[in-house]
């Protein structure tokens, strides 16, 4: 038995931090939602409890530190699961980019594995797992524009009302999420996002009132590490982005259109000066 799934990329609307906890972790406040830039992932059943992975398009290592092996061998275990798998992977989603490739495999696997291995875990369990597994897994086995707070366990679905064409671009090397985390703690300067005004404007498909409303947190930090960013945030906006900003915690940057016909226009254009330079849109 083979099955045939897609790992949906992300894309933060806002990235607010309210504080941190004892233990270290950040208290985050997002706005997120999906993307139609995926990797592609197969899953094929075995009978001997042995699980293997291949990649395909990336120098990612298939080993115990990819979130696909570990999301697998964590359901295997919840369960004492005599099955095994295995999974072939193919990389579209940019690495160290902010928009949560490795999260969305790994919500891709715990939901692949389920159907294939048959077990009957609820999407609120599915999140309990993920969790351990990195903080943007709950909301991607959600999958649904999403506001989401705490260190990514609350995830409350918003309503969108329409897609928005993007293009991406990652004009840096990767950036850990570890190191930009370290040099936002001593940042100052902050300029904080509207939460509410961001849901506001998805689901009333105001652009004005999201791009008045959207900002992400860490971006200055970022930038101060990738100068690079700032520059293209610049160019995106020079290509009619109406808003221009960085997911996550880098190291791409998005602009965002009005029209398919504009974010065409603009990929075209910054094409040449940007690699990779990628056209996609939010999903609903």
């Amino acid at each position: 038995m083979t099955l045939q799934r897609k790992a949906c990329a992300k894309v933060n609307w806002t990235l607010d931090i309210l504080g941190k906890r004892e233990d270290g972790y950040h208290l985050m406040d997002m706005v997120m939602q999906s993307l139609s830039l995926y990797d592609d992932m197969r899953f094929t059943r075995r009978e001997d409890g042995v699980i293997t992975l291949k990649i395909v398009g990336s120098s990612l290592p298939a080993d115990d530190s990819n979130l696909v092996l570990r999301a697998a061998r964590a359901l295997q275990s919840h369960f004492e699961c005599p099955y095994g798998a295995d999974i072939v992977m193919e990389k579209h989603i940019p690495m160290g980019a902010g928009l949560g490739g490795g999260s969305a495999d790994a919500a891709c696997t715990l939901h692949a594995l389920c159907d294939l291995w048959e077990l009957h875990l609820s999407l609120e369990e599915k999140c309990r797992i993920g969790l351990t597994l990195g903080a943007d897994v709950p909301y991607c086995l959600h999958g649904v524009p999403a506001r989401v707070t705490g260190i990514g366990e609350g995830v409350q679905p918003i309503h969108a009302l329409r897609s928005y064409p993007m293009v991406l671009l990652q004009p840096c090397d990767a950036l850990s999420t570890k190191e930009a985390f370290r040099h936002f703690d001593e940042t100052e300067g902050i300029l904080h996002p509207d939460n509410d005004a961001a849901c506001r404007a998805l689901a009333e498909g105001s652009s004005a009132l999201l791009a008045a409303a959207c900002k992400n947190v860490m971006q200055h930090a970022s930038e101060l590490l990738r100068p690079e960013m700032a520059h293209a945030i610049r160019a995106l906006h020079e290509s009619g982005a109406f808003l221009a900003q960085m997911t996550g915690s880098g190291s791409v940057v998005y602009g965002v259109y009005e029209t398919q016909e504009e974010a065409k226009a603009a990929h075209q254009a910054l094409s040449s000066r940007f690699s990779p330079c990628i056209l996609c849109h939010t999903l609903l």
